[in-house]
């Protein structure tokens, strides 16, 4: 039986104090998401990493990129060691807007996966279809391509330990949510890809949803078979959205 699993992705938003002071106010709500048999997670700004593990040492905490070399000459970039020095052992790789705006490739994604395994982190790893690409009908072309290059090379232990997240590009942010049944469709296609490629160990990795996830919509959503949790943006930001999120998702 696969966790539900809420992650927040905090993008480009929270001082260290405002960090640390959501941080300290989730002590509570961590306890009452793992009561109810569901993880939770943010992914804050690189600054804000090590004030949110000190502050709530209990709560996942993802970096939002990771450089997939040790060290070099790569200005502006975080190194996994760097991230494992501050305890960090989660990451969120090719997120839409590292895509789009930072042109991250499925094969700069898939040496992030290799180099994160080889440090025994765990990758959250983003696919999505663009408007233009919905639009033409080729999600799933763009999904199969994303989902065998990100994982190739990958062991069915790896895998196990993934984290896949559907993101439609044109439901992030703009209030357009994808349907229930796209969700489910989509992350069931996503599923079987990875039966294609790693047989059985499938059923273990956790399928999020992605793209205007709010407490009204997350119980619906995470009511499909194969959608095991969200990755959040907005709603991520409050404490009490997000414990909305929680209390919706196990209210009868």
């Amino acid at each position: 039986m696969r966790r539900k699993l809420l992650f927040g992705n905090w993008k480009m938003n929270k001082t260290r104090e405002e960090a640390k002071a959501f941080a300290v106010e989730s002590v509570a709500l961590n306890k009452y998401a793992l009561a109810h048999n569901i993880d939770i997670g943010v992914a804050p700004a690189f600054l804000s990493l090590c004030g949110v593990k000190k502050m709530n040492p209990d709560l996942t905490v993802a970096a939002q990129n990771c450089h997939f070399e040790d060290h070099g000459a790569f200005t502006g970039e975080i190194s996994i060691p760097m991230l494992l020095d501050l305890g960090v052992t989660w990451c969120l790789v090719g997120h839409s807007e590292r895509r789009t705006y930072f042109a991250e490739t499925n094969e700069t994604c898939n040496k992030k996966l290799l180099a994160l395994f080889a440090n025994n982190m765990t990758p959250i790893y983003c696919v999505g279809e663009t408007l233009a690409e919905f639009e033409a009908n080729k999600t799933k072309d763009v999904i199969k391509e994303q989902v065998l290059v990100g994982l190739k090379g990958l062991t069915k232990e790896n895998v196990s330990k993934l984290v896949i997240a559907y993101e439609p590009v044109w439901s992030i942010g703009t209030g357009k949510n994808a349907s229930t049944e796209i969700a489910q469709d989509i992350c069931h296609f996503i599923r079987e890809l990875v039966h294609e490629q790693f047989g059985e160990v499938s059923e273990e990795v956790r399928i999020l949803y992605g793209g205007s996830v709010k407490p009204e919509n997350v119980k619906a959503y995470l009511s499909q078979k194969d959608v095991d949790g969200a990755l959040v943006g907005g709603a991520s930001l409050k404490v009490d959205s997000f414990k909305q999120l929680i209390e919706n998702v196990v209210s009868e």
